[in-house]
């Protein structure tokens, strides 16, 4: 599915706005893509079908933390990814790509510290040990078309995992992400 950008929002993606970021630094360009990976609780993936999304409800400070023994040590934090992509490719969008998104913490790309002020981020559903679908790749390519076209700093060396701006913090997206496929994919047209 060919997606397009229209005001920092994703045209063929869900809008769910989380309160978790703020405009970004002036002056600041984008020109970083980040790749990570979620699933709440690590190793479960898709909706609970008596509630919400547990990622969902995290990156809109609405987890109920008592659900489950890991979500105690989310409480009171506050963070966001300006897109989700489901193991099936389904996209949610929960921060305008022209604010800031609260996805990278402390972190480092070529010298350059905070890269939450230049930068985008992608959370895909999964954990760093398993394997990411067909299906998510495919709308990742996608996505990250629309990006490039949109923000033309962002080109295919300025696409990396959070383990490699945080890598003493971070396995994200991990050893079972598909670089050499992935960044292949871009370069066809």
């Amino acid at each position: 599915m060919p997606y397009s950008i229209r005001n920092g929002l994703l045209e063929g993606g869900r809008w769910l706005p989380s309160p978790n970021f703020e405009a970004r630094p002036r002056h600041s360009k984008i020109e970083l893509l980040v790749i990570h990976c979620i699933s709440l609780p690590p190793g479960k993936y898709g909706k609970d079908q008596r509630q919400s999304h547990h990622v969902e409800d995290f990156f809109l400070n609405k987890l109920d933390c008592s659900k489950h023994e890991y979500f105690k040590q989310l409480i009171d934090l506050r963070v966001s990814a300006h897109l989700f992509i489901e193991r099936n490719g389904e996209v949610t969008q929960f921060v305008n790509f022209n604010d800031r998104a609260w996805h990278a913490g402390e972190s480092c790309f070529n010298g350059r510290e905070n890269c939450n002020d230049y930068s985008i981020g992608i959370e895909l559903e999964g954990i760093d040990t398993d394997r990411y679908t067909k299906r998510q790749y495919r709308v990742l390519t996608d996505v990250t078309r629309a990006i490039q076209l949109s923000y033309p700093s962002i080109s295919n060396d300025r696409i990396v995992g959070h383990e490699h701006i945080a890598p003493i913090r971070k396995t994200d997206p991990g050893a079972q992400f598909d670089w050499l496929a992935y960044k292949g994919s871009l370069m066809e047209r």
